[in-house]
């Protein structure tokens, strides 16, 4: 059975990736279909009376903590994050970014440079503990490398720490001159 943690960041998550939820709330079976809605949300399956009491109390919390609002757009019931809850979710899913390893390695090295100001020092320091987290390779102060794609997962760091293109690139390269360390670190000799 999840917690409700694990419910709430799987009800944010998902209501951040789909936009919003919209339920018709003409029918007259209306509370019957809006649990299993809101469970789907939350990667939770119903069995008995406490689980849907679950769900009903997390949505609950949600909008007493104001990070989701409720709204009736010409009949029908439509639940989206609110700023708070947009900025909570984006952790959640900062959280949980891991870099995909293909099966097969193509060769090229991707880079990353940053030069964030020293005024945004706290979100430098939050970025190179994410960076590392992810498994990028420090080759110097603020230029990493890694093997594979990691295009989604830095557009998605940019996005969520408020960084322009000027302040973050990526690199495609072909090769790293003396890359014998990065290999090793990547397993890739």
């Amino acid at each position: 059975m999840n917690n409700k943690k694990e419910i709430t960041k799987n009800i944010l998550t998902g209501i951040l990736i789909a936009g919003g939820i919209a339920i018709a709330a003409t029918d007259p079976k209306f509370g019957h279909k809006i649990l299993p809605k809101l469970a789907r949300y939350a990667k939770y399956k119903l069995k008995n009376k406490k689980d849907k009491k679950k769900i009903y109390d997390t949505f609950y919390n949600l909008k007493k903590e104001d990070l989701i609002q409720f709204e009736n757009r010409y009949g029908q019931l439509y639940i989206s994050l609110t700023p708070e809850g947009k900025k909570k979710a984006g952790k959640y899913q900062i959280d949980d970014l891991e870099i995909k390893k293909p099966k097969r390695w193509d060769g090229k090295w991707r880079i990353l440079i940053f030069d964030i100001e020293n005024k945004k020092n706290i979100k430098r320091e939050a970025l190179r503990g994410k960076i590392k987290e992810l498994g990028l390779f420090q080759l110097q102060k603020s230029v990493w490398v890694h093997p594979y794609s990691f295009y989604n997962e830095v557009s998605l760091l940019r996005q969520f720490f408020g960084l322009s293109k000027d302040e973050m690139k990526m690199i495609i390269a072909s090769e790293i001159e003396d890359d014998y360390l990065v290999k090793l670190h990547f397993h890739l000799n």
